[in-house]
């Protein structure tokens, strides 16, 4: 007799302990696509129409700058949505705003968010890491029907990669040699003082 897997009897546990749906909880993690999560909004949350998800945001950052994102649900039964974000670089710092929260550096909904015009968004930012280098940015989203219940919800998933460029540390320019702002004034000074010198000894 063969027994299931420790992760599909977690996943199994977490579908029938919630049983109301995911974007009627107060969030949830470890679902969000990356590489080696549960993935239990699609693993639930079956039976309703295909529902699209897409990341939008800069697709480059300086290092240590922090960037604007949006996750946008359409489609599915549009009712409310719920989301989990998550990243594959540790550096990397995810905040939430308003209606999300943080959790072990991943990112869900507090609440469930109703649909605007046709669509279910969440706002959110990251922190780049301070050395050159990728993100990875995984994302889930679950549109339901608000009837407390796992059916006629469906979820979909998406990724957005960004490409970190440069150092956050600042340049020392006194460590590099002449700062070209600071090499003029004084270029002027030595000038202006070697003119006064030589009038002085022609008078």
């Amino acid at each position: 007799m063969k027994f299931p897997s420790y992760a599909a009897a977690g996943v199994l546990s977490a579908c029938l302990l919630s049983a109301p749906a995911f974007a009627n909880s107060l969030g949830m993690t470890n679902g969000s696509g990356k590489p080696g999560s549960l993935n239990m909004c699609s693993n639930c949350h079956t039976g309703g129409g295909a529902a699209t998800v897409e990341l939008t945001g800069p697709s480059s950052l300086a290092a240590g700058a922090t960037g604007q994102y949006t996750l946008t649900i359409r489609g599915g039964p549009g009712v409310k949505g719920g989301f989990n974000v998550a990243v594959d670089n540790s550096a990397a710092s995810l905040e939430p705003s308003a209606g999300t929260k943080k959790v072990s550096n991943e990112l869900t909904h507090s609440t469930p968010k109703p649909a605007a015009a046709g669509a279910i968004t969440f706002d959110f930012s990251m922190v780049a890491p301070p050395s050159a280098g990728t993100v990875k940015i995984f994302a889930a989203g679950n549109s339901v029907n608000g009837d407390n219940n796992s059916t006629g919800d469906n979820a979909a998933f998406t990724s957005l990669s960004v490409t970190v460029t440069g150092s956050s540390e600042p340049v020392d320019e006194d460590k590099g040699g002449c700062s070209s702002t600071g090499g003029a004034p004084m270029l002027a000074f030595a000038l202006t003082t070697g003119l006064a010198l030589l009038r002085r000894r022609r008078n």
